[in-house]
């Protein structure tokens, strides 16, 4: 590996999944990250918050600050996709270096941002779940998705199965508790819309 490689590769050693790695996967990362801000830019999507509200996070669900700030409550649903997408993109490249499945998960999560944010899917959303107020993501939000998920699949990588099923199921209930909403849930109303459920979720 050539001295500028090394330098460029240093700053993904944090990552484990990179050990022994050389610099290509993280190359292909910074690639397929900066190919979905091209895309969510050429789409028309804004930087930040269309309110104007400059704040980094929002916990207001039902309003129209949700998906643009940098955090809100569904970008814990985003560490919930890096795990469901560590555990079943190993089963299905075992034999793929870890580094490279990470790869494999961005370019996943990255694709489905892209996809979340074509106005079929926001009228979607906005028809079949409580997001009434949900005009796309910001980039910056977007982008820290991606982040989250990254985050989840570097959780279950570092603590195993049952550990990973222990975190999603809190995290899924929590997120019941506390926004009416989750990640299985979330899939549920967006494929299956059940009206009672969209009833219950709208008295928060």
């Amino acid at each position: 590996m050539r001295k500028t490689d090394k330098s460029f590769f240093r700053v993904f050693r944090i990552f484990r999944v990179f050990r022994g790695q050389n610099s290509f996967p993280a190359i292909a990362i910074l690639l397929i990250v900066l190919s979905a801000i091209i895309a969510l830019n050429l789409m028309g999507r804004v930087w930040w918050c269309q309110a104007g509200d400059y704040s980094p996070w929002s916990w207001i669900v039902l309003s129209r600050h949700n998906s643009q700030h940098l955090i809100d409550p569904y970008s814990f649903t985003h560490i919930l996709h890096g795990i469901l997408e560590f555990w079943l993109i190993g089963l299905v490249f075992r034999k793929v270096p870890v580094a490279w499945r990470f790869v494999i998960a961005i370019f996943i999560e990255s694709s489905w941002e892209v996809v979340e944010n074509t106005y079929y899917v926001i009228n979607r959303y906005r028809e079949a779940t409580i997001s009434l107020d949900y005009y796309g993501d910001s980039i910056l939000n977007s982008l820290a998705d991606i982040i989250c998920c990254g985050l989840g699949f570097l959780i279950a990588q570092k603590i195993r199965l049952w550990w990973s099923l222990a975190v999603f199921v809190v995290m899924e209930l929590i997120l019941l508790f506390w926004i009416r909403d989750s990640l299985l849930l979330n899939i549920l109303m967006l494929l299956w819309p059940l009206d009672s459920v969209k009833q219950w979720q709208t008295t928060l």
